[in-house]
């Protein structure tokens, strides 16, 4: 029997370790190129909104979507773990349906873990994906679902109050149990300080190098779109 992904890449990552790496695929040919790249884990991201349906924001994408682009994802036999984003409305309702949610993505598409933007707002949530036995990573910082809260894509964090708030809400997410988080579009410093803190990995988008990782979207990484140019991307290709 072939061995399963594991997500132990994350688990028994340790501060000495090298850097994590992770990209975003959507289909089997970017989930194979991006293992023969030696990339450590898949992230089915709900940017695939924006870098394959031409929406101008993730709010537009269905859970249908995220199972049609994981399953494909997962069908390409990479043997690295493949965590997919719950798209919006997923979690912005009771724990139940979010669970519910998941669990097609587990059981229909085979994906290793799922990802929920939020910190505190999320706890019943994340509890309950936990007792559902459903693997959780985090994503504080610039949450692309929070766009019309945000009024735009903003770095967050700026300031001691706000810095204080989302190093509050890192520590949340490690003590109720994600796996890892994201921490997106926040200032380096603050970004070094959170991973310091917390004893889950950190994976870094705009975030800076202190991170114990790094996540970026397949399509920024190879310059495939030419009207998004996000200034922390270095395109190689």
């Amino acid at each position: 029997m072939a061995k399963l992904p594991s997500l132990d890449i994350f688990t028994a990552h340790r501060p000495a370790d090298p850097p994590l790496v992770v990209l975003t695929a959507y289909d089997v040919p970017s989930a194979r190129l991006a293992a023969r790249g030696g990339v450590d884990a898949l992230l089915v991201g709900d940017s695939l909104g924006q870098v394959l349906l031409g929406y101008d924001s993730t709010l537009p994408v269905t859970l249908d979507d995220m199972r049609h682009h994981a399953r494909a994802v997962t069908r390409a036999g990479t043997g690295l773990p493949v965590i997919v984003d719950l798209p919006y409305g997923t979690f912005h309702v009771e724990p139940r349906e979010t669970v519910r949610a998941a669990l097609r993505l587990v059981q229909e598409a085979g994906v290793q873990a799922v990802k929920l933007e939020g910190g505190r707002a999320r706890a019943a949530h994340i509890a309950a994906l936990l007792a559902a036995e459903i693997p959780v990573m985090g994503h504080l910082g610039l949450t692309p679902q929070s766009l019309n809260r945000f009024g735009g894509y903003k770095v967050q964090g700026r300031g001691a109050n706000a810095a204080e708030e989302l190093l509050a809400e890192a520590v949340f997410l490690a003590e109720a149990g994600c796996f890892a988080m994201v921490l997106e579009c926040i200032p380096a410093e603050l970004a070094a300080r959170i991973t310091a803190e917390v004893d889950i990995p950190t994976v870094g988008i705009g975030a800076g190098p202190g991170c114990a990782g790094q996540v970026l979207v397949y399509h920024d990484l190879l310059g495939l779109l030419d009207d998004f140019k996000p200034r922390f991307v270095k395109r190689y290709a």
